[in-house]
């Protein structure tokens, strides 16, 4: 799995100064380097754009390094909100989505990501766009809000349900959320409401298309 993600990452990723600015800064600023992979990114930007996507729901912001991707992919004409459990890595994140020219198309929310989505759920917000990078004990529950926030086919996007390979080779070392990503993925596999596939890309990444009522 490394040797095919450092393939992808050598291979189709070229040298973005803002983004590795971004890791940097992330890095100085004591936070956990687990931001997606250069690869993963640059399929994020490539899925907004080609799905037309312009409002988008981010869970999990971190430093901004995917928000920077989704957003790249709508250019000046969507908005990005983006949940973040932490205050201190919203306002990095903020602050590198304005270094890239996004300061006026993203906003917020900090604190339990639960809350925040209970939140957009009782304003009737809706999205056509989602992508869920958060705690993956509620990868589950953010799915449901996700599908209760959807527009007829939006798109839910999810990172790390590889689990560094565990969830399907046997030689691979668990993760303490291994299971968790076996459970999820097979319930993103055979939702009613949704058509799914995951891509081995970075942690490997489910798409989900949430079905248009007939």
């Amino acid at each position: 799995m490394k040797q095919i993600n450092h393939y992808i990452d050598s291979t189709f990723y070229h040298q973005d100064p803002l983004l590795e600015d971004v890791i940097s800064s992330i890095e100085e600023n004591g936070m956990p380097s687990i931001s997606v992979s250069p690869s993963s990114g640059k399929f994020l930007s490539m899925l907004v754009s080609i799905s037309g996507a312009k409002k988008i729901l981010e869970i999990g912001a971190l430093g901004g390094y995917s928000g920077i991707c989704l957003a790249r992919g709508f250019g000046s004409a969507g908005n990005l909100t983006s949940l973040e459990l932490e205050e201190k890595y919203a306002m990095l994140a903020a602050s590198n989505l304005s270094k890239a020219g996004f300061s006026q198309q993203v906003s917020y929310m900090t604190g339990p990501a639960l809350q925040s989505l209970a939140t957009l759920a009782e304003d009737k917000k809706r999205f056509d766009f989602f992508f869920i990078d958060a705690d993956k004990d509620n990868y589950e529950n953010y799915l449901n809000y996700c599908l209760s926030l959807a527009e007829e086919g939006a798109l839910i996007v999810t990172d790390n349900v590889l689990a560094g390979g565990s969830v399907a080779d046997p030689s691979a070392k668990n993760k303490r959320y291994t299971e968790i990503m076996k459970k999820f993925n097979e319930t993103v596999a055979n939702h009613p409401q949704l058509e799914s596939i995951l891509i081995p890309i970075g942690d490997g990444i489910t798409i989900s298309k949430v079905k248009i009522k007939e």
